[in-house]
């Protein structure tokens, strides 16, 4: 936990799920800037009296300390909902202070000001900014934030092709704004999202069948390398009870489960909205009979109870934003033991030199190595 300083006040912020080990902070100097910029406009504070809109705040960090203006932040991150909540708490904020919405939730019908924490990928940028376009006005304040490696050219002309007119700051301890003018009817059209494509012919009982991607969701437009090595030496599914596709991304891997046997009950876990809406999407385009799916926004196995698992399958991330860190794969792991029956299984796909056999390993007291390739391995543990 850190103390943030802003012009407005001192916040403690955390990440979430909060770790006095964690040394990554809940704010960066991006949110930082754009704090600043919103308390000096030419010796004047912003008006933030109108709807303000917060879209893609990492940690929460920019809700809690525009709380007192009840902003509306919009997320793609179960765990940025999660993390505003407990920032909120922590620095005694009634948590109605701010209206949490995903990106899959309509937004406010009027936008006087827009604040948008540039994310990783520009399709999620491309995506939201469409959907809000058509809310904002000729007065609305636009005002965005990044640090400078996140800024470039593309991300200015995707401001500028959807909303209107953009310039950006110059960069201050390497974090830049982006200001942008509405222009009304600037936004295009055509929207790309969501996309599709179908899967290959080797990839076992899912070969052919749809994929549908929402934007920002990992490998928009073809299947990517790991989980088409995990779709290929997947155990025999046919009455696996329950199947547990975690972080499922576009669902492809659970859908696998659900084709096998009607019969499985099929959980799809992650902490993306626009994950679990591609795999909603995908499950409906491809399962015709009554299989039993449930849809679930969480950390990791967190929402599920103990001993009620017969599989789980998983390509877990190796990254939060952009810090390399395998604290969620870890979660995820002691999560998927605590969720198993005695005798279930976790079958894992990850990159070789990640090394989570040994993890693995120490947690279950055993891993087999099913199949791998000179980039990928396919690892198998049993709750014993």
């Amino acid at each position: 936990m850190n103390l943030m300083r802003t012009a407005t006040g001192e916040f403690e912020l955390a990440r979430f799920p909060a770790d006095p080990r964690d040394q990554l902070r809940a704010w960066d100097a991006a949110d930082e800037y754009l704090l600043r910029h919103l308390a000096d406009i030419d010796g004047e504070p912003v008006d933030l009296s109108g709807t303000v809109v917060v879209l893609g705040d990492r940690w929460g960090a920019l809700a809690t300390a525009l709380a007192a203006h009840h902003p509306v932040q919009i997320t793609d991150s179960y765990l940025t909902q999660e993390a505003t909540r407990a920032n909120l708490a922590r620095n005694g904020v009634a948590l109605d202070a701010v209206r949490l919405l995903t990106t899959q939730d309509p937004p406010p019908g009027r936008i006087d000001v827009l604040l948008v924490r540039v994310p990783k990928g520009l399709a999620l940028l491309e995506d939201q900014l469409r959907r809000l376009a058509p809310h904002v006005h000729p007065g609305t304040l636009v005002a965005g934030t990044g640090m400078v490696t996140e800024i470039h050219t593309s991300t200015l002309r995707l401001f500028e092709r959807i909303l209107g007119p953009t310039r950006t700051s110059l960069a201050a301890k390497k974090a830049r704004l982006i200001f942008c003018t509405p222009t009304p009817g600037a936004a295009p059209a055509d929207d790309p999202w969501p996309l599709s494509y179908p899967l290959p012919p080797d990839v076992g009982v899912v070969s052919g069948r749809t994929a549908i991607n929402h934007a920002g969701v990992f490998c928009a437009d073809r299947l990517d390398l790991g989980t088409r090595l995990l779709l290929r030496n997947l155990p025999p599914l046919a009455g696996r009870g329950h199947v547990v596709d975690l972080g499922c991304g576009n669902g492809v891997i659970g859908l696998a489960a659900a084709l096998a046997d009607p019969g499985n009950e099929v959980t799809f876990i992650d902490e993306s909205h626009q994950a679990l809406a591609s795999a909603r999407a995908t499950v409906q385009a491809n399962v015709d009979s009554e299989v039993k799916t449930n849809f679930l926004a969480a950390d990791g196995m967190s929402g599920v109870p103990a001993g009620s698992v017969d599989l789980v399958l998983t390509n877990p991330p190796f990254h939060t934003h952009r810090a390399r860190t395998d604290s969620t794969a870890w979660r995820m792991f002691n999560g998927s033991r605590a969720a198993l029956r005695r005798g279930g299984e976790l079958w894992v796909v990850a990159n070789r030199h990640l090394g989570y056999h040994v993890k693995l390993r120490r947690l279950f007291g055993n891993c087999q190595v099913v199949a791998d390739d000179p980039r990928f391995v396919v690892l198998r543990a049993v709750k014993r």
